[in-house]
């Protein structure tokens, strides 16, 4: 026996896996320095043409969210921790910390190590890695949107910070508690945290603290950390591997999506399964349902997608009539920007009969060639379930706001019907989308260098872009009719992109068309 093998087998569990990582670290695979300079010059590039212009005008108009007092801070403080919380369980429920190489943890899990030496170790990691991000996003966030700093000299500053380091503390905990928990635990602790929002955020707009609310967050904050944390960590051992495995192969395949295709083939790996209702979409008498019909049951067949497009439909429409009803309040373009957001995400999650659109338009046509039928039977679906749920959230909510201060109804009718035609043109673009295009890895050369990675960058992203973009336009129109033309507009350009992508040239679309 070598002195090698000696020490291998002496040596006790945290050196092994240390060893184990060493070695898989120094694979011939790993990144060059090219390859970081590059990523470095991107991050740059981007930072100077999109962060720095936006920074500058944040920073040079009035804050966003103005926090005067502790008072006034802590509901927003409450808000933000509950909403760092939810979004931590529920990314840790698709890729959580313990998510790793599957090479490296098919190694690990061919050895005697226990998953608490190995997994507990690599989790401790990320967790504080992920802290650290978190603080440091929350930092900036209250930099740009609110005025807390604008004041160095202010108490409300270390009470800020304190809840930061707070906020950066349980999130990450709750982003494992995410993963090694089921279903049901989750859902008790979104549940618990509602319920402290509601118990804490009251209280601390009270004067029973004396200007001490912003302290009672962070300390119900640490005492979340510390008792999600170690029941977190407890339950690393309990793990189910084989689960683990399919999660960290998934990972892997959608990190290669990510990286030499397109996302949307990389989100498509975490697409929920239909499941049940299927015998629903026939009629007793064997007859397919109606088109509406049978884009209700599609959707129900993915009944968490439903609830999130049934959640962000009327909370985009209530935040999208906010924004148009009132264009001279403070936030009436963010309120107009998070609605119109809100909205696309929806239209997304409505069911799947954007991507049956898809099929048809680029697949062998087995149901005929009535271009009429086609349409209909696709897009009735999406366009009512996306039309309807808005529209009554906005009139709701003009109706709770009647008389309207910023204009007419006919104004914000014209603003939030141009921003849903818009938003429905997007998502139309977005899910024509097929492989990434050769041409777009063309080089192009500009003083600042190669840009080429940012027409990527933009394309991945163009529905989103979309959106954005045409909001900010429709905001600088001077008149409601005007914003509306554009949007419009923006939305056929969309469609006929989206068209160019599945293949059809002008020709045979006007051909198919008169077959109707």
């Amino acid at each position: 026996m070598t002195t090698d093998s000696i020490t291998a087998v002496e040596a006790d569990p945290r050196d092994r896996v240390h060893a184990v990582r060493h070695r898989y670290a120094h694979r011939g695979d790993r990144a060059t320095p090219q390859d970081w300079a590059y990523t470095v010059y991107l991050s740059v590039i981007l930072g100077a043409v999109y962060v720095a212009p936006v920074v500058y005008l944040v920073r040079t108009t009035e804050a966003l969210v103005s926090l005067p007092s502790a008072e006034a801070a802590t509901p927003v403080a409450c808000l933000v921790a509950a909403t760092a919380v939810w979004g931590a369980q529920l990314t840790g429920r698709f890729w959580g910390p313990l998510v790793l190489k599957p090479f490296l943890l098919h190694v690990f899990m061919s050895t005697d190590l226990s998953p608490t030496h190995y997994l507990g170790t690599i989790a401790r990691r990320r967790l504080a890695y992920a802290g650290l991000g978190t603080l440091l996003a929350v930092c900036t966030a209250t930099f740009l949107a609110t005025d807390l700093f604008d004041h160095p000299g202010s108490a409300l500053l270390p009470q800020g910070l304190a809840v930061a380091v707070g906020i950066g503390a349980v999130a990450p905990v709750a982003w494992l508690w995410g993963q090694v928990r089921t279903v049901r635990e989750n859902v008790l602790l979104a549940a618990a945290v509602a319920v402290a929002v509601a118990a804490v955020a009251p209280l601390g707009r009270s004067a029973l603290l004396g200007g001490g609310g912003l302290w009672l967050v962070t300390g119900v904050l640490a005492v979340a950390a510390a008792l999600l944390g170690r029941s977190a960590l407890r339950s690393v051992r309990t793990v189910d591997l084989a689960r683990l495995a399919r999660e960290s192969a998934r990972a892997a395949e959608a990190q290669t999506f990510a990286w030499t295709g397109t996302l949307h083939h990389a989100l498509d790996l975490y697409r929920p399964q239909p499941r049940g209702l299927t015998s629903a979409l026939t009629r007793p008498d064997g007859r397919l349902r109606g088109h509406l019909a049978q884009g209700a049951v599609r959707a129900l067949r993915t009944r968490g997608r439903a609830l999130a497009a049934a959640a962000f439909l009327p909370a985009g429409g209530v935040l999208l009539t906010l924004g148009v009803a009132e264009p001279d309040a403070r936030l009436a373009t963010l309120s107009w920007t998070a609605g119109a957001v809100g909205v696309y995400l929806g239209s997304g999650w409505v069911g799947e009969s954007w991507r049956g659109l898809r099929d048809e338009l680029t697949l062998a046509p087995l149901l005929g060639e009535w271009w009429g039928g086609m349409l209909a039977r696709t897009l009735a679906w999406p366009a009512v379930a996306v039309v309807v749920p808005v529209g009554l959230a906005s009139a709701v909510t003009v109706l709770a706001r009647w008389p309207l201060q910023g204009g007419g109804p006919a104004d914000a009718v014209l603003l939030t019907a141009g921003t849903v035609v818009l938003v429905l043109g997007a998502r139309f673009l977005r899910e024509m989308k097929m492989n990434l295009p050769v041409e777009l890895l063309l080089p192009i050369i500009t003083p600042l260098g190669d840009l080429s990675a940012l027409r990527v960058f933009v394309w991945q992203f163009d529905g989103l872009v979309v959106v954005l973009a045409g909001v900010l336009v429709m905001n600088g129109m001077p008149s409601a009719s005007g914003a509306a033309l554009t949007a419009l507009g923006a939305a056929a350009c969309c469609v006929w992109a989206g068209l160019r992508r599945t293949g059809w040239s002008l020709r045979p679309l006007v051909s198919r068309l008169g077959r109707v």
